[in-house]
């Protein structure tokens, strides 16, 4: 069965900009499951309920899960994967002699339980994570200007980390935001008047990005154009890079 591995990042976004609503709609067209590891729905309810802040937030990724549409994975296997991956992303990259955490265990634990069950894609919002999988001598590079210093690789270590996630399709808050889009589960919040469909793909696309969503202004301006100009032209339901559903 086709699986999407959640990260918490891109539901933190979803809960935050109300659309975490959109899910419910989306795991009904993908035909699949929608998957997030023990340490992420750690992040996402148990930690915020036992605070003060974010306990709505909560309460709305809960029902979520109580309702089946987010479905918790807990399994040995998959924890020991990321601690491995854990390792290896955090002893990759090294700048004045010390080691650069790059990396967090919950996000590790998504890439484990992509690599196990063989899903067809992670959701991920954040960059880093992104480029480890997708492109490390980019990840490297940005390192670097952001250091201002020159960073030395690992390449063992990088090496392994590309096998155990070779195949893994990263797809952002951005691309499941444009699905929905598409499939007009937003046409009721259309405005009046002209430019209806701009200012909505607009709001949508800004939503995500300031709520964390590694999406550059030039791209977002593309989608806009993309989106509003030849809104016949969907996007892929799992991916934007690619042509058939996983």
């Amino acid at each position: 069965m086709k699986s999407l591995i959640f990260d918490a990042g891109p539901v933190i976004s979803l809960t935050t900009n109300n659309l975490l609503w959109t899910l419910d709609c989306l795991k009904e067209m993908f035909k699949g499951e929608f998957y997030i590891p023990r340490a992420v729905k750690a992040e996402l309810v148990d930690r915020p309920l036992a605070s003060k802040k974010f306990k709505f937030e909560a309460l709305q990724v809960g029902f979520r899960i109580k309702n089946g549409v987010l479905t918790v994975l807990d399994e040995q296997k998959m924890r020991m994967l990321a601690e491995e991956l854990l390792e290896l992303a955090n002893h990759s990259f090294k700048v004045r002699g010390n080691w650069l955490k790059i990396a967090h265990y919950a996000e590790m634990e998504v890439l484990a339980a992509a690599s196990i069950l063989n899903a067809s894609a992670v959701v991920i919002d954040e960059r880093t994570t992104k480029l480890l999988i997708e492109d490390q001598s980019g990840l490297a590079r940005m390192l670097e200007k952001n250091m201002g210093s020159k960073v030395y690789t690992d390449q063992a270590n990088l090496n392994r980390i590309k096998n155990w996630t070779r195949g893994i399709k990263v797809i952002r808050s951005v691309e499941l935001v444009m699905v929905a889009y598409e499939k007009g589960i937003f046409n009721k919040y259309l405005p009046d008047g002209e430019g209806a469909a701009r200012t909505l793909v607009e709001s949508l696309l800004w939503g995500v990005k300031l709520h964390g969503c590694a999406l550059s202004r030039q791209e977002l301006n593309d989608l806009v154009r993309i989106e509003t100009g030849n809104t016949l032209n969907p996007i892929n339901e799992v991916s934007r890079q690619e042509k058939d559903n996983p």
